[in-house]
């Protein structure tokens, strides 16, 4: 049984920093994709960054673009994604997901697999 389980998710004023965990255990990703989604309160869940394990090859949503930062830890079979310059909008739960293959631009979150159960992020205006 494929688990994902967020860690990191906090309170953080704007312009701070945070970086997201997702430890993942019940497979090994080296050919799958793995990547974060958010969803704020009464809106619907958006993409925000993916990574291939297998070739590091990424992808961001372009709100996030050069201010977060998805990366893979194989050894832990942990994904992290930092995240710099934060702002309000950022305010979201963040969740941690996994889909089978290489998905290089997958943004449509009905398409993948496995997901976690989520990690709550707070930038106060």
């Amino acid at each position: 049984q494929v688990q994902l389980v967020e860690s990191g998710g906090g309170l953080v004023q704007a312009g701070g920093s945070l970086t997201l965990s997702c430890e993942a255990s019940g497979r090994t990703f080296s050919s799958d994709t793995v990547g974060w989604f958010r969803q704020a309160q009464g809106k619907e869940r958006e993409f925000v960054a993916l990574i291939v394990w297998s070739d590091y090859n990424t992808h961001y949503a372009d709100s996030v673009k050069g201010r977060f930062t998805i990366s893979r830890d194989n050894a832990k079979n942990t994904i992290f994604l930092r995240m710099n310059s934060l702002k309000p909008e950022d305010t979201a739960v963040y969740y941690c997901a996994a889909v089978r293959g290489r998905s290089y631009y997958y943004t449509d979150g009905l398409l993948w697999d496995f997901w976690g159960q989520g990690t709550q992020v707070i930038v106060p205006s």
